[in-house]
């Protein structure tokens, strides 16, 4: 089974992601970014969800210092701003893939299949 980290800060996110999650991934959390980097430093993991607004270390930080240890690590950006200068900021940074809160289950696990594919 793959395994996925969620760097999430909010709870009732995260809820909701190990609801989509919970039946075709291994996750673990993260509540901010500096937290999402250690784990991504010390643990295997096949994909990154990265919110975007995190306390501590926001997630476009995070995604750019994963990506410099982990380049092949995919990351798909999280966030409640479904904006094109969002999506671009997170592509810029290294994100490989972009999901709009809240999330839609079908979206999110064609996105996740195809990434793992």
């Amino acid at each position: 089974m793959k395994k996925i980290l969620v760097a999430e800060d909010n709870d009732s996110n995260y809820v909701l992601m190990t609801y989509l999650l919970k039946k075709d991934f291994e996750f673990e959390r993260a509540k901010n970014g500096q937290i999402a980097v250690e784990m991504a430093d010390t643990n295997a993991y096949d994909l990154v969800l990265m919110d975007i607004k995190m306390p501590v270390m926001d997630g476009l930080q995070a995604t750019r210092l994963i990506k410099e240890k982990h380049p092949d690590l995919p990351i798909v950006a999280l966030t409640a701003n479904a904006f094109d200068s969002d999506r671009a900021a997170a592509e810029q940074a290294g994100c490989c893939g972009f999901l709009s809160k809240p999330v839609n289950r079908d979206e999110c696990m064609a996105l996740l299949k195809k990434i793992l594919a």
